[in-house]
């Protein structure tokens, strides 16, 4: 008679088994973003692919530029970057040393200006391009410049100026400053943009 373990089956002590392969070497695991150093690690990785720095000059658009030199001017040429993923800036805008600048140019040029409208709509461009220059000197990087400059009559009258942007608190900021005489206000504004 036959013995029957519990499952049932008759115990067989002579089945063949299939041959064993030797066992293969475990894939190396690739690190997760949430472990510690890992993040950098996956950083470098994507960085060592990509390109830095890039500066190429784009081709003539026809015959006769390029019969004009072989050379390009460096007025020409146009520099790509590869993005550098910086969310803040190298250096914070400082407001109040641009408005001590600013007020000195204000201060400078309508010396001795007298109100006159048609003088004025010239002289707030060109000071709006003084400022800008001026603001550009100090090497804020990224950073967008918006430049207002209004002269406003002095007949009794009060005046309210707004202005609207989308703003990040952290980064963006801007500056006022006031230039005043018997006849007029001069008043220009500076916003300064982060721009990531």
């Amino acid at each position: 008679m036959d013995r029957r373990g519990r499952g049932g089956k008759p115990a067989s002590s002579s089945a063949p088994q299939p041959p064993q392969t030797p066992p293969q070497p475990r894939k190396e695991r690739r690190p997760s973003m949430f472990e510690k150093e890992a993040y950098a690690q996956i950083l470098r990785d994507r960085l060592r692919e990509s390109f830095h720095d890039v500066q190429y000059v784009e081709p003539p658009f026809d015959e006769s530029i390029a019969d004009l030199g072989k050379e390009w001017k460096s007025v020409l040429a146009k520099l790509k970057f590869a993005n550098s993923y910086r969310m803040e800036p190298l250096k914070k805008f400082q407001a109040h040393s641009v408005e001590t600048k600013v007020q000195q140019i204000l201060k400078e040029s309508l010396k001795d200006v007298k109100y006159d409208d048609k003088v004025f709509s010239h002289l707030s461009l060109e000071l709006a391009d003084r400022i800008l220059s001026a603001v550009k000197e100090f090497g804020y990087h990224r950073y967008k410049f918006v430049i207002k400059v209004l002269f406003i009559q002095k007949t009794g009258q009060a005046i309210n100026i707004a202005s609207r942007w989308i703003w990040d608190v952290a980064w963006d900021s801007w500056v006022g400053a006031k230039h005043e005489t018997e006849t007029y206000v001069a008043l220009a504004l500076v916003f300064a943009l982060y721009c990531e």
